[in-house]
């Protein structure tokens, strides 16, 4: 059997492991052939390909990153994508292909009606159908010890220190590294946040605890229409808005609001960089092995996830849209600011 494979999306830690798990089990335990796209769906759009043995992919466990490289592109709005797919699927003769990938990539493949298994990546852990995605374990820790970091500092000065990470529809990221560095305030996309009610609660931690507070912002979080204004987002290849700056916004109307020396933090990318936890190498290790059996199987169109310490397979259809927080997570005082 040949099969494609390639990483979409944004990178993350754990997508070469995933990799090497794919191709070590695929071509040095099952007999298949495996072939690499460049660059996600674009690689398959532009016949960018090389077949990958187990030699291709010895040391790349710990790193960061994909060998592959990724973007964005989805087939669907190229003009004759979807035919280039399916031709795509004939010149290399691939029985299917094994898509790492999170929301947007999953639903890609979904859309084009070829054969196709997904692996969930995507440090928001927005997809349904898993648990866990790869990437998300070591996103959260990188910001946990990031704002850990920022406490002697806001002490230090007696500052309200407002850290920004990633999170656009879904506030995993935040809620996590906020609630384990007990900040006083959380902004998460599930929550419209009212800034007058934050403000209170910052004003309550300055008097009765400790002159300095902790807010963390996810980048996707909008406030309570009208309270507040929000930053003017462009919009990237696929029409969605380049989230960034909410807070900085947060932060000048903290400061106004209070009068409190208030200072802001954007840990943008350095979220997605470094090596993965053990956590996400083993994840990815095992769904990878997994995608290989379904394909060999012909068990198509699933997505492969975690649930419990289980790895099962989802069908694609049953995963499509965004995998919030559930109420009993965000309904904590620190986000609900009440």
């Amino acid at each position: 059997m040949r099969l494609g494979v390639l990483t979409g999306g944004g990178d993350c830690p754990g997508l070469n492991a995933a990799i090497r798990s794919v191709v070590r089990h695929g071509n040095g335990e099952r007999g298949c052939t495996l072939v690499g796209f460049r660059d996600g769906w674009r690689g398959v759009l532009e016949g960018h390909a090389d077949e990958l043995t187990s030699d291709d992919v010895r040391g790349i466990l710990p790193r960061g990153g994909t060998i592959l490289g990724t973007s964005g592109t989805q087939p669907h709005r190229v003009d004759g994508g979807v035919a280039k797919v399916r031709e795509a699927l004939e010149v290399h003769r691939l029985e299917g292909f094994i898509v790492i990938g999170g929301e947007g990539t999953i639903g890609e493949a979904a859309r084009l009606d070829v054969p196709v298994i997904g692996i969930p990546k995507t440090i928001d852990n927005d997809i349904r159908g898993t648990d866990a995605s790869i990437g998300f374990q070591t996103a959260a820790q990188i910001a946990t010890d990031l704002i850990d970091r920022l406490y002697s500092t806001a002490e230090s000065h007696n500052r309200v220190m407002v850290c920004e990470v990633m999170g656009r529809h879904a506030g995993w990221i935040g809620y996590t590294a906020g609630v384990a560095t007990g900040a006083d305030v959380i902004v998460v996309p599930e929550h419209p946040f009212d800034v007058d009610l934050a403000c209170r609660r910052i004003r309550e931690v300055h008097a009765l605890h400790r002159p300095f507070s902790i807010v963390v912002v996810s980048e996707g979080a909008l406030p309570v229409p009208g309270s507040m204004p929000i930053p003017d987002y462009a919009l990237d290849e696929n029409g969605y808005p380049r989230l960034g700056g909410v807070g900085a916004v947060v932060a000048e109307e903290i400061g106004r609001r209070t009068g409190f020396e208030t200072r802001v933090t954007v840990l943008g990318h350095v979220q997605r960089g470094g090596s993965p936890l053990a956590f996400d190498r083993v994840l990815a290790t095992r769904l990878g092995r997994t995608a290989v059996d379904e394909a060999l199987a012909r068990r198509w169109g699933s997505v492969i996830g975690i649930h419990g310490a289980k790895i099962d397979p989802t069908p694609i259809a049953e995963v499509q849209g965004t995998k919030t927080l559930p109420p009993e997570l965000w309904r904590i005082p620190e986000v609900l600011c009440e």
